[in-house]
């Protein structure tokens, strides 16, 4: 079967396309028909040998998955032909994969599998995000960086599906519609934004920043905060570095700094994603939760797909096709 795979860890653009053999799922798994893979942050950092998992070379990436059952236990309670998402460390990017039954998650009908390939990892870590870690409560404010990207858009739509208002900040206003598009209530630019929120929220600040980019930004986001604040620590991707935290301005203001490592948290609960996805389903069929999904690439175009990711030139979720 064809699979995109790192063959060296010397970056994206070196993924290839090459035949492998069929996985051979163990007692608990749902061996699934790919249909389509969402392109991930983590595989980008899986192609230079930066991820905190390092799984020896060769491997196939992708994180998340959406297609047809072909197997699976009696107990998991799906059956062949169902349309499912899933999720794994890598291993995605290939015609079949087998998956844990308690990282397949059924796919509403409304929902295709474009957007069901775009679910699972962004969504489940922003919910996560919020619920968990943020404590989000109904009627609160979120600042949300990267805003148009995939993750992004993916807090934006949960945090409007669990009753909050939505600042989205973005770098280009060419990336104004896609934060617009995901359901954000006003959007603002990076360049300026700490101005903006003041002016948004009357000077109280907002109640949770998810802060998928880091860097420079870093310190506005807390001076963003209002009283008993937090600010969620979801990533990196503005390449700049990781921000240090002057811990007096958290006294000062009973703010919260937050990380958010949902993969390490959620992987060794095993009932934990399918609580997140019973959550998640309500908000998908009440139309507040529906994937930004962004180009879609061949397999043979995994690897562009990552530069393109990393040159920041990603709107909304990018997605592999397989097969039709």
């Amino acid at each position: 079967m064809r699979a995109a795979q790192v063959v060296t860890t010397t970056g994206p653009t070196d993924v290839v396309v090459t035949d492998v053999p069929e996985p051979e799922p163990g007692p608990g798994d749902v061996l699934v028909e790919v249909h389509r893979v969402g392109v991930s942050f983590p595989d980008l950092l899986l192609s230079r040998g930066q991820y905190q998992m390092k799984p020896e070379t060769p491997f196939s990436l992708g994180v998340d998955v959406a297609g047809t059952v072909v197997s699976a236990p009696e107990a998991s309670g799906f059956a062949p032909g169902q349309r499912v998402a899933a999720c794994g460390g890598w291993g995605g990017a290939q015609e079949w994969v087998a998956v844990p039954a308690a990282w397949t998650f059924a796919l509403p009908d409304a929902t295709s599998f474009d957007e069901g390939a775009a679910l699972p990892m962004n969504y489940l870590t922003a919910e996560f995000a919020l619920y968990e870690r943020g404590g989000l409560r109904e009627g609160e404010t979120v600042l949300v960086h990267g805003a148009a990207g995939g993750l992004g858009t993916a807090t934006i739509q949960v945090a409007k599906g669990m009753g909050a208002r939505v600042i989205g900040v973005v770098s280009t206003d060419a990336k104004r519609a896609t934060a617009t598009t995901a359901g954000a209530d006003h959007v603002v630019l990076l360049d300026g934004f700490k101005d903006a929120v003041q002016e948004l929220t009357g000077g109280a600040g907002v109640d949770v920043v998810a802060d998928i980019v880091g860097g420079d930004a870093f310190t506005d986001s807390l001076r963003s905060l209002s009283t008993q604040g937090r600010l969620l620590v979801l990533g990196f991707a503005s390449g700049t570095g990781i921000p240090e935290v002057k811990v007096n301005r958290l006294l000062l203001n009973n703010t919260d700094v937050r990380g958010v490592g949902w993969g390490a948290f959620a992987m060794v609960r095993p009932d934990y994603m399918g609580e997140q996805w019973t959550r998640l389903v309500p908000m998908i069929e009440a139309g507040h939760v529906k994937p930004t999904v962004g180009k879609v690439y061949e397999l043979e175009g995994f690897g562009q797909a990552l530069v393109d990711m990393d040159e920041r030139r990603t709107l909304g979720k990018s997605v592999v096709r397989v097969r039709d």
